[in-house]
């Protein structure tokens, strides 16, 4: 019974199929075929703009691609302290950079403060040309503690923003578990906030290897297919990669697949909530508890899969994913309930 990751799940059948529809006869490589064009319209009409969607295999390429284009090499981007690009990367952002640094801003609830972002931005200058010039701050949607960025406090970021001129980034390889939590559209949790490249996630949602980055700032990206290139991550067959990504979107599969992942965490919350010590709000499909070590070794006797939080020895995580089963959870809240 894997709480472990939605890394480890399985390819949503749907998906699998478009998969194998696409291995049917001839596509024009690089990008020119007619799964990738379609799906430039498919998401321009998602968002209800224009955008440039770049498909690639990981979200580190997108993230490391996303600082890349928004971040001259003798800049920096503002993320949260433990956000994934700054601890879970191996450096892949610099590196795509060229140079530019990562810096951490703390806060609560795996969200970066937003008093301390601003406070931080208005003390940069005082070294003039011996300190790393800010160029983007990055949020991740949902957060790395399963939290959320509510709407309020992404306006408040884009006003800062725009205060000082940066790009915002944001980190959406849980993207749809936050659409399909808030019941905001996607296009206002994004551009319409002033979010200049999203890291479209699909692949800890049901896809097999399929992320995007999103442009919505038709001033930066003009280079970003050669860098794309440059990084190693220009697919051959990109089509089986966009033949996901059309098949994720298709009949609002994407929200459905989270909705189901964000309802089995909600279960376990509802029936643990008043007797047991949660780390965080749950609000997506992440859920951090607090258990004696003697409990938490009992629940992996019991064939229960999930990872003890690095650095603890009583907090695990549970993620919840579009294949996980009710009844498998069920089982969990009974076996965390026994004393």
């Amino acid at each position: 019974m894997n709480f472990r990751s939605d890394n480890e799940a399985p390819v949503n059948a749907r998906i699998m199929e478009a998969i194998i529809a696409a291995n049917n006869g001839f596509e024009e490589s690089y990008g020119y075929d007619s799964y990738t064009n379609k799906l430039q319209q498919e998401m321009q009409n998602l968002f209800g703009c224009w955008c440039d969607v770049i498909p690639l295999t990981t979200g580190t390429s997108a993230n490391s691609l996303a600082m890349a284009i928004s971040t001259p090499s003798y800049g920096s981007l503002l993320c949260y302290e433990t956000a994934h690009m700054m601890t879970d990367e191996c450096g892949a952002p610099e590196f795509y950079s060229g140079g530019a640094k990562l810096i951490g801003i703390n806060g609560k609830n795996g969200k970066i403060d937003i008093k301390l972002l601003d406070k931080h931005l208005a003390g940069v200058g005082v070294h003039g040309e011996h300190e790393s010039l800010v160029s983007a701050i990055s949020l991740t949607q949902s957060t790395e503690a399963g939290t959320l960025y509510s709407m309020d406090e992404i306006k408040q970021i884009k006003a800062i923003k725009e205060k000082y001129g940066l790009f915002l980034h944001m980190d959406g390889s849980r993207i749809a578990n936050a659409v399909a939590a808030t019941g905001c559209g996607i296009a206002q949790m994004t551009w319409k906030s002033g979010v200049d490249l999203l890291s479209f996630g699909a692949t800890k949602n049901g896809a097999m290897i399929a992320e995007a980055l999103v442009v919505f700032n038709p001033k930066i990206g003009k280079e970003i297919k050669r860098m794309r290139k440059r990084a190693g991550q220009l697919i051959s067959k990109m089509r089986f990669v966009s033949a996901q990504l059309l098949a994720y979107l298709e009949d609002n599969l994407w929200l459905d697949l989270a909705a189901h992942a964000n309802k089995q965490a909600q279960s376990l919350y509802r029936a643990l909530q008043s007797t047991h010590e949660f780390i965080y709000p749950v609000q997506a499909n992440e859920v951090f508890l607090r258990l004696n070590p003697k409990d938490i070794i009992q629940l992996q006797k019991l064939g229960f899969e999930f990872h003890v939080w690095p650095g603890s020895a009583d907090i695990i995580r549970l993620v919840f994913s579009h294949a996980t089963q009710s009844k498998h959870v069920v089982q969990l809240i009974e076996a965390l309930k026994k004393p």
